[in-house]
Protein backbone atom coordinates (compact mmCIF):
# COMPACT_ATOMS: atom_id res chain seq x y z
CA UNK A 1 0.00 0.00 0.00
CA UNK A 2 1.27 3.50 -1.19
CA UNK A 3 1.84 6.31 1.29
CA UNK A 4 -1.61 7.95 -0.42
CA UNK A 5 -3.66 4.68 -0.85
CA UNK A 6 -6.20 3.84 1.05
CA UNK A 7 -8.30 0.67 1.39
CA UNK A 8 -12.26 1.30 2.47
CA UNK A 9 -14.08 -1.67 3.96
CA UNK A 10 -17.82 -1.62 4.56
CA UNK A 11 -18.31 -3.66 7.74
CA UNK A 12 -21.62 -5.00 8.47
CA UNK A 13 -22.42 -7.38 11.63
CA UNK A 14 -25.13 -9.03 12.66
CA UNK A 15 -28.11 -8.83 10.12
CA UNK A 16 -30.52 -11.54 12.03
CA UNK A 17 -32.48 -12.40 8.64
CA UNK A 18 -36.00 -13.78 8.89
CA UNK A 19 -38.05 -15.36 7.02
CA UNK A 20 -42.06 -15.38 6.76
CA UNK A 21 -41.88 -12.91 9.83
CA UNK A 22 -40.03 -9.73 11.02
CA UNK A 23 -38.21 -10.21 13.98
CA UNK A 24 -39.34 -8.66 17.23
CA UNK A 25 -42.00 -7.74 15.08
CA UNK A 26 -40.77 -5.04 12.95
CA UNK A 27 -36.94 -5.72 12.10
CA UNK A 28 -36.83 -6.71 8.49
CA UNK A 29 -32.82 -7.82 7.84
CA UNK A 30 -32.92 -8.12 4.22
CA UNK A 31 -34.64 -4.79 3.41
CA UNK A 32 -31.82 -3.26 5.51
CA UNK A 33 -29.31 -4.81 3.55
CA UNK A 34 -30.70 -3.05 0.42
CA UNK A 35 -30.62 -0.18 2.64
CA UNK A 36 -27.07 -0.05 2.80
CA UNK A 37 -26.51 -0.01 -0.36
CA UNK A 38 -28.95 3.10 -0.87
CA UNK A 39 -26.51 4.82 1.79
CA UNK A 40 -23.37 3.82 0.78
CA UNK A 41 -23.97 4.90 -2.51
CA UNK A 42 -25.67 8.08 -1.49
CA UNK A 43 -22.60 9.41 0.33
CA UNK A 44 -20.45 8.66 -2.47
CA UNK A 45 -18.51 5.60 -0.68
CA UNK A 46 -16.28 4.12 -3.01
CA UNK A 47 -15.67 0.38 -1.33
CA UNK A 48 -12.96 -1.87 -1.95
CA UNK A 49 -14.87 -4.51 -0.09
CA UNK A 50 -18.14 -4.90 2.38
CA UNK A 51 -17.42 -7.67 5.00
CA UNK A 52 -20.49 -9.05 6.77
CA UNK A 53 -19.13 -10.25 10.11
CA UNK A 54 -22.09 -13.27 11.04
CA UNK A 55 -25.24 -13.97 11.96
CA UNK A 56 -26.42 -13.42 8.77
CA UNK A 57 -30.06 -15.34 9.47
CA UNK A 58 -32.17 -15.47 13.23
CA UNK A 59 -31.48 -18.98 14.39
CA UNK A 60 -34.49 -20.92 13.46
CA UNK A 61 -35.10 -19.09 10.10
CA UNK A 62 -32.11 -21.13 7.65
CA UNK A 63 -35.06 -20.79 4.76
CA UNK A 64 -33.90 -17.02 4.58
CA UNK A 65 -30.34 -17.42 2.87
CA UNK A 66 -31.35 -17.23 -0.68
CA UNK A 67 -32.56 -14.23 -0.01
CA UNK A 68 -29.64 -12.76 1.94
CA UNK A 69 -27.43 -14.29 -0.48
CA UNK A 70 -29.77 -12.31 -3.57
CA UNK A 71 -29.77 -9.11 -1.43
CA UNK A 72 -25.82 -9.43 -0.42
CA UNK A 73 -25.15 -9.99 -4.44
CA UNK A 74 -27.42 -6.57 -4.94
CA UNK A 75 -25.67 -4.46 -2.40
CA UNK A 76 -22.13 -5.12 -3.97
CA UNK A 77 -23.34 -4.21 -7.23
CA UNK A 78 -24.44 -0.83 -6.25
CA UNK A 79 -21.71 -0.28 -4.45
CA UNK A 80 -19.36 -1.60 -6.87
CA UNK A 81 -17.38 -4.31 -4.59
CA UNK A 82 -17.14 -7.90 -3.45
CA UNK A 83 -18.96 -8.85 -1.33
CA UNK A 84 -17.84 -11.42 1.85
CA UNK A 85 -19.40 -13.11 4.69
CA UNK A 86 -18.62 -15.61 7.77
CA UNK A 87 -20.68 -17.42 9.73
CA UNK A 88 -21.85 -16.52 13.69
CA UNK A 89 -23.71 -18.65 16.20
CA UNK A 90 -27.35 -17.72 15.25
CA UNK A 91 -26.11 -19.03 11.55
CA UNK A 92 -26.92 -22.58 9.95
CA UNK A 93 -23.78 -23.69 9.09
CA UNK A 94 -25.63 -26.32 6.75
CA UNK A 95 -27.98 -24.08 4.92
CA UNK A 96 -25.58 -21.29 4.84
CA UNK A 97 -23.67 -23.58 2.05
CA UNK A 98 -26.27 -21.26 -0.40
CA UNK A 99 -24.20 -18.34 0.21
CA UNK A 100 -21.33 -16.88 -1.92
CA UNK A 101 -17.95 -18.48 -1.14
CA UNK A 102 -19.29 -21.02 1.24
CA UNK A 103 -19.79 -24.36 -0.70
CA UNK A 104 -16.52 -25.82 0.03
CA UNK A 105 -15.54 -24.20 3.12
CA UNK A 106 -17.14 -21.71 5.53
CA UNK A 107 -13.36 -20.48 6.20
CA UNK A 108 -11.38 -19.16 3.37
CA UNK A 109 -8.77 -16.66 2.22
CA UNK A 110 -9.84 -14.05 -0.50
CA UNK A 111 -7.34 -11.27 -2.03
CA UNK A 112 -8.70 -7.42 -3.17
CA UNK A 113 -6.12 -5.99 -5.06
CA UNK A 114 -2.77 -5.72 -2.25
CA UNK A 115 -5.22 -6.99 0.42
CA UNK A 116 -5.93 -9.85 1.80
CA UNK A 117 -8.68 -10.69 3.67
CA UNK A 118 -8.99 -14.11 5.83
CA UNK A 119 -12.46 -14.80 7.21
CA UNK A 120 -12.73 -17.37 9.83
CA UNK A 121 -15.90 -19.73 11.12
CA UNK A 122 -16.68 -19.00 14.95
CA UNK A 123 -20.11 -20.03 13.92
CA UNK A 124 -19.77 -22.42 17.39
CA UNK A 125 -18.07 -19.60 19.70
CA UNK A 126 -14.42 -21.29 18.60
CA UNK A 127 -11.99 -21.53 16.03
CA UNK A 128 -11.15 -25.21 16.52
CA UNK A 129 -7.50 -27.15 16.04
CA UNK A 130 -7.88 -27.73 11.84
CA UNK A 131 -8.94 -23.93 11.24
CA UNK A 132 -6.22 -22.84 13.53
CA UNK A 133 -3.64 -24.61 11.71
CA UNK A 134 -5.33 -23.31 8.44
CA UNK A 135 -4.88 -20.09 9.61
CA UNK A 136 -1.49 -20.13 10.65
CA UNK A 137 0.20 -21.35 7.12
CA UNK A 138 -2.48 -18.83 5.62
CA UNK A 139 -0.54 -15.92 7.46
CA UNK A 140 2.61 -17.17 7.56
CA UNK A 141 4.14 -15.77 4.47
CA UNK A 142 3.53 -11.49 4.25
CA UNK A 143 1.24 -10.25 1.33
CA UNK A 144 1.26 -6.93 -0.26
CA UNK A 145 -0.32 -4.86 1.75
CA UNK A 146 -1.25 -6.75 4.99
CA UNK A 147 -3.87 -8.78 6.02
CA UNK A 148 -7.58 -8.06 7.38
CA UNK A 149 -9.29 -10.99 9.65
CA UNK A 150 -12.76 -11.38 9.87
CA UNK A 151 -14.59 -13.74 12.56
CA UNK A 152 -17.97 -13.50 14.38
CA UNK A 153 -16.75 -13.70 17.84
CA UNK A 154 -14.34 -10.55 18.77
CA UNK A 155 -11.39 -12.00 20.63
CA UNK A 156 -11.48 -9.14 23.52
CA UNK A 157 -14.50 -9.19 25.96
CA UNK A 158 -17.34 -6.44 25.86
CA UNK A 159 -17.12 -3.66 28.43
CA UNK A 160 -20.78 -4.59 29.38
CA UNK A 161 -21.31 -6.92 32.76
CA UNK A 162 -23.93 -8.66 30.47
CA UNK A 163 -21.77 -9.54 27.34
CA UNK A 164 -17.96 -9.92 28.92
CA UNK A 165 -17.81 -13.99 28.78
CA UNK A 166 -19.70 -14.66 25.39
CA UNK A 167 -16.51 -13.14 22.78
CA UNK A 168 -14.03 -15.55 21.29
CA UNK A 169 -13.38 -18.92 22.78
CA UNK A 170 -9.39 -19.42 23.49
CA UNK A 171 -8.74 -16.18 22.12
CA UNK A 172 -5.03 -16.82 23.42
CA UNK A 173 -4.82 -19.66 20.37
CA UNK A 174 -5.96 -17.80 18.04
CA UNK A 175 -3.41 -14.94 19.02
CA UNK A 176 -0.69 -17.58 18.84
CA UNK A 177 -2.20 -18.85 15.59
CA UNK A 178 -1.56 -15.09 13.83
CA UNK A 179 1.73 -13.74 16.07
CA UNK A 180 4.25 -12.35 13.94
CA UNK A 181 1.99 -12.35 10.81
CA UNK A 182 1.35 -9.06 8.48
CA UNK A 183 -2.04 -8.48 10.12
CA UNK A 184 -3.11 -5.29 10.45
CA UNK A 185 -7.07 -5.34 11.71
CA UNK A 186 -9.53 -7.82 13.26
CA UNK A 187 -13.25 -7.16 12.25
CA UNK A 188 -15.86 -9.22 14.35
CA UNK A 189 -19.03 -8.32 15.84
CA UNK A 190 -21.42 -10.68 18.11
CA UNK A 191 -22.11 -7.82 20.81
CA UNK A 192 -24.43 -5.72 18.75
CA UNK A 193 -22.73 -2.12 19.86
CA UNK A 194 -19.25 -0.99 18.26
CA UNK A 195 -16.37 -1.03 19.79
CA UNK A 196 -12.31 -0.44 19.42
CA UNK A 197 -9.75 -2.44 21.48
CA UNK A 198 -6.38 -3.68 21.08
CA UNK A 199 -5.89 -7.77 21.08
CA UNK A 200 -1.89 -7.91 21.60
CA UNK A 201 -1.56 -4.75 20.19
CA UNK A 202 -3.51 -5.53 16.90
CA UNK A 203 -6.27 -3.24 16.21
CA UNK A 204 -10.12 -4.91 16.54
CA UNK A 205 -13.08 -3.21 14.93
CA UNK A 206 -16.24 -4.53 16.43
CA UNK A 207 -19.29 -3.64 13.81
CA UNK A 208 -22.56 -2.26 15.38
CA UNK A 209 -25.90 -4.63 14.31
CA UNK A 210 -27.86 -4.24 11.57
CA UNK A 211 -30.61 -5.54 13.62
CA UNK A 212 -30.83 -3.90 16.90
CA UNK A 213 -29.49 -2.23 19.04
CA UNK A 214 -27.54 -3.05 22.61
CA UNK A 215 -29.57 -0.93 25.52
CA UNK A 216 -25.79 -0.06 27.23
CA UNK A 217 -27.44 0.88 31.05
CA UNK A 218 -30.22 -2.15 30.50
CA UNK A 219 -28.17 -3.32 33.99
CA UNK A 220 -25.82 -5.91 35.14
CA UNK A 221 -28.61 -8.66 34.61
CA UNK A 222 -30.40 -8.07 31.76
CA UNK A 223 -29.77 -7.82 27.54
CA UNK A 224 -31.81 -5.53 25.80
CA UNK A 225 -32.09 -3.82 22.26
CA UNK A 226 -33.82 -1.08 20.50
CA UNK A 227 -34.35 -0.89 17.21
CA UNK A 228 -31.43 1.10 15.82
CA UNK A 229 -29.71 -0.01 12.29
CA UNK A 230 -26.21 0.42 12.10
CA UNK A 231 -23.05 -0.67 10.60
CA UNK A 232 -19.39 0.56 10.52
CA UNK A 233 -17.24 2.21 7.87
CA UNK A 234 -13.63 1.11 7.89
CA UNK A 235 -10.86 2.81 6.23
CA UNK A 236 -7.08 1.45 6.17
CA UNK A 237 -3.64 3.64 4.87
CA UNK A 238 -0.05 2.61 4.77
CA UNK A 239 -0.02 3.81 8.53
CA UNK A 240 -3.60 4.16 10.17
CA UNK A 241 -6.91 2.32 10.70
CA UNK A 242 -9.95 4.16 11.42
CA UNK A 243 -13.63 2.90 12.31
CA UNK A 244 -16.65 5.26 12.02
CA UNK A 245 -20.16 3.63 12.95
CA UNK A 246 -23.10 4.99 11.10
CA UNK A 247 -26.71 4.96 11.83
CA UNK A 248 -29.44 4.08 9.18
CA UNK A 249 -31.92 5.99 11.12
CA UNK A 250 -30.92 9.90 11.04
CA UNK A 251 -32.47 12.70 12.79
CA UNK A 252 -33.19 15.54 10.93
CA UNK A 253 -30.33 17.70 10.41
CA UNK A 254 -29.38 20.50 12.55
CA UNK A 255 -27.73 22.57 9.87
CA UNK A 256 -26.62 21.89 6.69
CA UNK A 257 -23.58 23.41 4.76
CA UNK A 258 -21.27 23.05 1.98
CA UNK A 259 -18.13 20.63 2.86
CA UNK A 260 -15.55 22.76 4.18
CA UNK A 261 -12.51 23.05 3.05
CA UNK A 262 -10.33 23.17 6.39
CA UNK A 263 -11.12 21.61 9.77
CA UNK A 264 -12.17 24.93 11.34
CA UNK A 265 -14.91 25.40 8.97
CA UNK A 266 -16.47 22.59 10.48
CA UNK A 267 -18.54 24.25 12.81
CA UNK A 268 -21.50 26.08 11.39
CA UNK A 269 -21.19 30.06 10.47
CA UNK A 270 -23.55 32.05 12.79
CA UNK A 271 -25.86 34.98 11.72
CA UNK A 272 -25.29 38.24 13.48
Amino acid sequence: MTEHSKFTIVHLSDVHATIGELLYGQVDGVARLEQVGDYVAAAGVTPEAVVVTGDLAQRGHSAAYPAVNAALRALGEKVGAPVFTTLGNHDDARAARVLDGHGPSHYRVVTVGETRIVLLDTSTGAIDDEQLDWLRSTVAEPFGAGTVIALHHAPVPSPLPTLSKIGLRDPEGFAAAIEGSDARLILAGHYHHPMTALFHGLPVAVGPSLAYHQIMNAGPETVSGHDLAMFSLVQITADQVSTAPVSLQSPSPLFSTPVPTTASALQPQRTP
